[in-house]
């Protein structure tokens, strides 16, 4: 059965909100409608890959000069969605446990990939972290749905690309000479800066950015200060210096005193690594003034979406982050980009290799295209 462009928009309209439904029902007709073959079975593939970056990236617990991820594919019907998994060190995840999480997946029960709330409740049930391992399944299947309906993720969501932010683009902790080459690079490509702090020379770094540009900041100390009355009147000195918000200033077991921060804070103060799923996201409201959702620390791109639509309803600040990844992962958060206040997608251009082709950052704004699913084509 064939469809014309009007018909196919009904269709795409009804399932607007796609990845928030039950679809199991409404899947197999509409596969049938649009010439899918119902019947046909997903397979997942992976294989690991080692991002390297442009310059040794330093916050304030460790430093790196490459990142493993590991690469999905879900092929169904001829068409292949992809994702992919990003290992932040503090999750305990590696290329190991990705792969050995990602062999014990089984698709076979499942006949459409519009079962979403079937495959990836199925996922999550196989072990109780591996959030990144999720993820890649998670983000390939939206790939692959959104492909099947020849639309892109964010517009299936109902959002406009037009209401997309700008992103910021990340200083780690470095040499002042290195901080200075690195602002320099950035230049004006982008119209805010994620500054990382956290160690003994936190004024020295934000001089020393101050000494090339006078754009507005933002700062991630990465759980770095112990001391509420010091994080406080450090905050202040921020605030003097065109700092726009603060995140994840003091250690996520320390909430008493991260809620009085926050309390008495001039800026918003971010949870980063004190959240990770959607039931964190009640835990910080009034510890913190807003959330950094991470495809990789959440599961992928459909709790995250529930998870900026809570914090919303709480009256909290969303900012939509990344790890170090390709362009397939910072494609897909970008897709949830027009809900949030803030985006740090930047993960991409730290990286010498990618693997493949999606959203831009033009003028400093989240830019996405409008191919169908995450918005990506492979390059190698």
């Amino acid at each position: 059965m064939t469809t014309n462009r009007r018909d196919f928009l009904k269709i795409a309209g009804l399932t607007m909100g796609l990845s928030l439904i039950d679809t199991k029902s409404a899947a197999a007709p509409l596969l049938k409608c649009l010439g899918s073959k119902t019947g046909q079975k997903m397979k997942l593939s992976f294989q690991p890959y080692n991002l390297i970056l442009k310059h040794v990236f330093t916050v304030a617990s460790n430093s790196r000069a490459t990142t493993p991820v590991v690469l999905t594919q879900i092929e169904y019907d001829g068409i292949i969605g992809y994702g992919e998994a990003s290992m932040p060190p503090y999750l305990g995840e590696s290329q190991e446990s990705v792969t050995k999480f990602l062999s014990k997946v089984d698709l076979s029960p499942f006949n459409d990939p519009f079962q979403l709330d079937e495959i990836l409740g199925y996922i999550d049930s196989i072990d109780e972290k591996n959030t990144a391992a999720k993820a890649s399944i998670d983000i390939a299947l939206h790939d692959l749905t959104g492909k099947i309906l020849n639309q892109p993720m964010y517009k299936i969501w109902g959002l406009s690309k037009e209401n997309t932010p700008n992103t910021s683009f990340t200083i780690g902790i470095d040499a002042p000479e290195i901080i200075r080459e690195k602002t320099l690079e950035a230049g004006d490509q982008f119209k805010i800066l994620k500054v990382k702090l956290g160690r003994n020379n936190d004024k020295e770094i934000i001089e020393t950015i101050r000494s090339v540009t006078d754009i507005p900041l933002c700062v991630d100390v990465n759980q770095g200060w112990t001391d509420k009355q010091m994080a406080l009147d450090m905050i202040y000195w921020l605030k003097e210096k065109n700092v726009i918000f603060v995140e994840q200033p003091m250690k996520k077991e320390n909430p008493d005193d991260m809620a009085w921060l926050t309390q008495h804070s001039p800026l918003p103060t971010i949870a980063d690594e004190a959240l990770q799923r959607l039931p964190d996201v009640k835990r910080v409201h009034q510890v913190y003034s807003g959330i950094n959702v991470k495809l990789m620390k959440c599961g992928g791109m459909r709790e995250a979406h529930k998870m900026i639509e809570l914090a919303r309803a709480l009256d909290m600040k969303v900012m939509i982050g990344c790890m170090t990844e390709t362009s397939c992962a910072v494609s897909a958060a970008a897709q949830l980009s027009p809900l949030t206040d803030w985006a740090d997608l930047d993960g991409n251009l730290l990286i010498k290799n990618d693997v493949y082709d999606g959203v831009k950052i033009i003028n400093g704004k989240v830019t996405l295209n409008d191919r169908p699913g995450i918005g990506i084509k492979k390059l190698r």
